[in-house]
């Protein structure tokens, strides 16, 4: 077990990063996910560790008991090896990929984690109390197509705030949520006047929907379905069947990119300046913030990467001192900041 702690985190983070930016291997930016009972998820995870490890893999990996929710990046030269690897795991044979939309210019993952947890996605939901493999039916990019130009149905964005703040369906329903577990709560009451019609929801690869339609059926809507795949799948279906694109502006997604363009269109402005034409999300470089915030280059420029003046001036202070204020941040900075924290490593 100590060996494996030290295989996940063997180097500084700066010295990751440096050492990603040298690697000039082409990868695959990939997730997947499967809903399955594991026996003993430690052990599971360090099976994958020692495995995923060897073939130069990165990533954020979630293992608990009821399955699997990765975010990850193989090298293409290893990427048969892997992929066999995978498909021959009882667990994991016939798992679909969500091959990355775009990888642009900066690397997904700088490190390979995979840590253990209660659930693969926090919810928040007693499991036990509903039937959650009671999941409503998938519907292919077409299908949502239809659904978004049908006046009887509902199409409803699953994800938090400041990922439909850049990009979502033309139409859909975007509630004001900062976690899914906020989402799940409000959700049933928010779409309570809709319950007689057609309800399809989205989310990024699918994960967060498959639990959501179950619990809406338990919530008492009849007719619930969920896009396959997600946005990532929707833009690959869009672009091999020739199909009407009906996302506006950039999918995010929970790596290093923070985001991959599905569509020209811009939908976001700044937050610092609010200009817009702007859909570029940035983490504050003051750690003891680390706010996620949208800004335009002339203001990540003049400001250095700080979400607000404040912030600029935060980091300037005293180590010993930055540590102290880190305990009553919330309350002395960022409760007055129109920007919400928001951890990366989500599904």
């Amino acid at each position: 077990m100590e060996a494996a702690v030290k295989r996940q985190n063997p180097i500084s983070r700066t010295e990751r990063r440096r050492r990603a930016a040298a690697d000039p291997r082409p990868r695959v930016t990939l997730s997947f996910y499967r809903y399955v009972k594991l026996a003993d998820p430690e052990v599971f995870k360090d099976k994958l560790l020692q495995v995923w490890a060897d073939l130069d893999c990165l990533g954020r990996i979630y293992v608990a008991s009821e399955g699997i929710n990765a975010q990850m990046n193989v090298p293409k030269v290893n990427w048969d090896r892997f992929d066999a690897w995978v498909q021959n795991q009882p667990e994991l044979a016939g798992i679909p990929y969500k091959i990355a939309v775009e990888e642009g210019d900066v690397s997904s993952f700088y490190k390979l984690a995979i840590k253990v947890r209660d659930k693969i996605v926090a919810d928040g939901l007693d499991d036990k109390s509903f039937d959650v493999t009671d999941t409503g039916a998938y519907l292919t990019a077409a299908e949502l197509n239809h659904y978004l130009d049908d006046p009887n149905a509902v199409v409803v964005d699953m994800r938090n705030n400041y990922e439909s703040e850049v990009g979502h369906f033309s139409g859909a329903i975007t509630p004001n949520v900062v976690t899914f577990r906020d989402e799940l709560k409000h959700t049933p009451e928010l779409l309570r006047v809709h319950q007689n019609k057609k309800i399809a929801l989205y989310c990024t690869g699918g994960i967060r929907c498959e639990k959501a339609s179950a619990w809406l059926k338990h919530n008492g809507f009849t007719d619930v379905r969920h896009l396959k795949g997600g946005i990532i799948d929707y833009a690959h279906q869009v672009k091999q069947q020739g199909l009407e694109n009906k996302f506006r502006g950039k999918n995010f997604v929970f790596d290093e990119r923070l985001g991959e363009r599905i569509s020209d269109e811009v939908i976001a402005t700044c937050h610092l300046c609010r200009a817009t034409n702007c859909d570029s999300h940035y983490h504050c470089q003051n750690q003891i913030c680390h706010t996620l915030f949208i800004g335009c280059d002339d203001c990540v420029e003049k400001r250095g990467g700080y979400c607000s003046r404040r912030c600029q001036l935060v980091d300037t202070l005293p180590p010993k001192t930055k540590k102290r204020l880190a305990r009553w941040y919330n309350q002395l900075i960022r409760r007055r900041q129109p920007f919400q924290k928001t951890p990366l490593a989500r599904g």
